[in-house]
């Protein structure tokens, strides 16, 4: 803490003393828009007189170049109070962490890539699940993201939170390799060819291999490539992009506390040395846009095949004293989808306005199962923590899932007066899903349709000062596995019966932004968000449970300032409080949960400070404080408490010649000795605490420890 209050402390004192500079003139996150100036540190896009909210934003092409990063995850951190962290090492999916929500793997954070949704529901390891370990930092052309459940164009998933990679038509030809610490390699090639026609072609090819610092390596490794062709402008022309990802390693899950203590693996160690994962994804996409003097038609499609593979033990000898609670978590995916919408200008003496109509549709076929394993061998037993039985094909559960996701929207934005526009739509979410148990031969199905209002206001702005008001209503879907009640062989019920397929929330916001300090650009939000019920996720048994209703209710404050033409300092700032709110006894005699109001994994706060530096003569780079405060580790009381962690990452680069740059990045720069994911939980781990203890286990601490100080060496050719 009081690294980080002197930290803010040297921000904001530079402020008076800096020269100004002068502002850019920006461009709207969620229409793409005009071509714009901006400063070549601006981080984040002055959305005065465009923005729906004060909490959306976009982020330059300039910060993801700049900013420092030790996964691409990372990247995603340029959005204001969201947290990317890991607990189970590099290939799986990040852990995400906004407005006090645990998002765990993307459950209520929407993610894509050129309009294509990575969030995967029904998936075999979590509701939500975003591996976003695919993407070449080199092909985005920036990030759109937004909060709350207040856009009428966007669906499933994306209620807390949302962002949208944009992919370059053009990228620079060049070739780098990186060498680093933890037997870090990375290498990147790509480049664009432009048709006399004015269509373009780019390409890039990236691999990548890291050990990391564990006692038993990662040795993860990926290969990833991408291809686009474009022609025309975003506003009239089309694009067609196809991506590719492969990768694999060993996963470093979290671990007892207690087992660092005893001696019997160390702060980098793992009890189990053969968990890992195995994926791979294929994507196509494409857009078509066509526009006249006050229309404009935009229509997007997507294909997607993945595969996964999951080896996790989390609970060691808990339900198997013998071979161990290794589970692997199989999924093969096909999904398919697509969207239109047809936006028509209206003038009518000096209201102007604008009417948006359009239709999204998904569609996800996928076989999952699960299975025991030990040492990744599939044992010819399952085990749910009763005692063993034989389910017949080494087969714990096996799933073939079909779901259908439809939603028409409309939304008008109107601009009544000078100082006040207004944004209100609604969608109609519709949704069908449909689980074939292949263990049992039960064919269920289940369907819901929610209709959504959403709502904001603008006032101003006056004094380069801008006032929000919005609301709405919003959802994530539910694992259909869950929905239906539970699972073959599985004695474990649900902790409210079945749990909603498209689980509500509401949320309310007010906020502001300001720029009237020339060179200052500052944006408030105060928001609350109530949920129907948090809905918790079990990984290992793949079904949902639902608990109790609760609330967030926090405030959000970031700020940009350019005193130079090659400075930027940054800070973003977020608290939130997050509660239960049923009585005691409804908590306690309904949901199990006693001994207070507190929601486990809800961070308190998260803050970063950072400054960007380009074109300062040869040199360029970045620095970044990124926290994640404390956070209570079960639902109910406020101890047992997690610590959250403080990191800081530097970049500093040289342009050797007008084609050649290095680049020299540090991570965890005070070598902090942190937990970048922690939980509490029942293990066992030993036989001793499997005969005292048998499947109550120990309840204790479970850390994946952050990565220590590392280093990173990048030379970049550009041809």
């Amino acid at each position: 803490m009081v690294r980080a209050y002197l930290s803010a402390c040297l921000v904001f004192l530079a402020l008076p003393v800096l020269a100004p500079s002068a502002r850019a003139q920006q461009a709207n996150p969620a229409a793409t828009a005009p071509v714009e100036t901006i400063l070549v540190t601006a981080s984040r896009r002055d959305l005065i007189g465009i923005a729906e909210t004060a909490s959306e934003g976009s982020v330059t092409e300039e910060e993801l170049e700049l900013r420092p990063v030790y996964r691409v995850g990372q990247l995603l951190e340029s959005i204001p109070g969201l947290s990317v962290t890991v607990h189970s090492g590099e290939g799986k999916a990040y852990q995400y962490l906004l407005r006090g929500v645990n998002l765990d793997h993307g459950i209520d954070f929407a993610n894509f890539i050129d309009d294509i949704p990575v969030n995967r529901p029904s998936n075999a390891h979590g509701q939500g699940y975003s591996d976003l370990n695919f993407v070449i930092p080199q092909i985005l052309d920036g990030v759109d993201y937004t909060k709350g459940p207040y856009y009428a164009g966007l669906g499933d998933f994306g209620s807390v939170g949302s962002e949208h990679m944009r992919v370059a038509d053009e990228i620079p030809d060049e070739i780098s390799a990186t060498v680093g610490t933890e037997d870090y390699q990375d290498f990147y090639t790509g480049g664009t060819y432009r048709f006399e026609d004015g269509g373009r072609l780019i390409g890039a090819l990236d691999g990548e291999h890291l050990d990391g610092p564990y006692t038993h390596p990662d040795n993860f490794h990926k290969i990833a490539a991408a291809t686009r062709y474009s022609d025309g402008t975003e506003d009239d022309g089309y694009s067609v992009t196809a991506m590719f990802y492969h990768g694999q390693g060993r996963l470093s899950t979290d671990q007892p506390q207690r087992a660092v203590e005893e001696g019997l693996i160390g702060f980098y160690g793992t009890l189990d040395p053969t968990d890992g994962d195995r994926s791979e994804r294929w994507s196509l996409s494409g857009h078509w846009n066509a526009a006249g003097d006050d229309w404009q038609l935009k229509t997007n499609f997507f294909y997607i095949h993945s595969t996964m593979i999951l080896w996790n033990d989390f609970t060691h000898f808990l339900f198997d004293p013998v071979n161990g609670d290794q589970e692997e978590q199989n999924e093969t995916r096909n999904t398919v989808g697509g969207g239109v919408s047809y936006t028509r200008n209206l003038t009518l003496g000096s209201i102007e306005s604008d009417t948006t109509v359009g239709i999204q549709e998904r569609y996800d076929a996928e076989f999952v199962d699960r299975r025991h394993t030990k040492d990744r061998v599939v044992l010819d037993y399952c085990n749910d923590g009763m005692g063993n039985y034989s389910v017949g094909d080494f087969v714990c559960t096996a799933d073939e899932i079909r779901l259908t996701d439809t939603a028409p929207y409309i939304s008008n934005q109107t601009h009544w007066l000078s100082w006040l526009r207004t944004t209100v739509g609604v969608r109609e979410e519709y949704e069908d899903a449909e689980d074939h148990e292949l263990v049992t031969n039960e064919m269920n199905g289940a369907h819901q349709f929610l209709f959504q209002p959403k709502g904001n206001v603008a006032f101003g702005p006056w004094w380069d000062t801008e006032f929000y008001v919005s609301a709405g209503k919003g959802f994530h879907s539910d694992d259909i596995r869950g929905v239906l009640g539970g699972l073959p062989n599985e004695a474990t019920g649900l902790a409210v019966g079945r749990v909603p397929l498209l689980a509500r929330t509401y949320g309310e916001e007010f906020g502001v932004r300001n720029a009237s300090i020339p060179g200052l650009q500052m944006q408030l939000a105060l928001f609350r968000q109530d949920y129907g019920s948090e809905v918790i996720y079990d990984q290992d048994m793949g079904q949902d449970q639902a608990t109790a209703p609760s609330r967030r209710e926090g405030a959000e404050f970031s700020a940009q300032y350019h005193p130079y033409p090659w400075l930027e300092l940054n800070t973003d700032l977020a608290a939130t409080h997050a509660r239960f709110f049923d009585n005691p006894t409804t908590l306690a005699q309904t949901f199990g949960i006693t001994g207070g109001f507190y929601i486990e994994n809800a961070p308190t706060y998260t803050a970063s400070f950072g400054a960007l530096v380009n074109n300062a003569g040869p040199w360029f780079g970045g620095v970044a404080e990124r926290i994640l405060g404390s956070q209570p580790l079960t639902d109910g009381p406020n101890s047992p408490r997690g610590r959250g962690y403080a990191e800081t990452n530097a970049d500093i680069g040289y342009n050797l010649t007008d084609q050649l740059k290095l680049q020299l990045s540090i991570f965890n720069l005070l070598d902090q000795k942190a937990y970048s994911a922690e939980f509490f939980y029942a293990t066992d781990i030993s036989a001793a605490e499997v005969a005292k203890f048998g499947t109550t286990g120990v309840g204790d601490f479970q850390f994946h420890p952050l990565e220590p100080l590392s280093a990173r060496l990048n030379l970049t050719y550009r041809f």
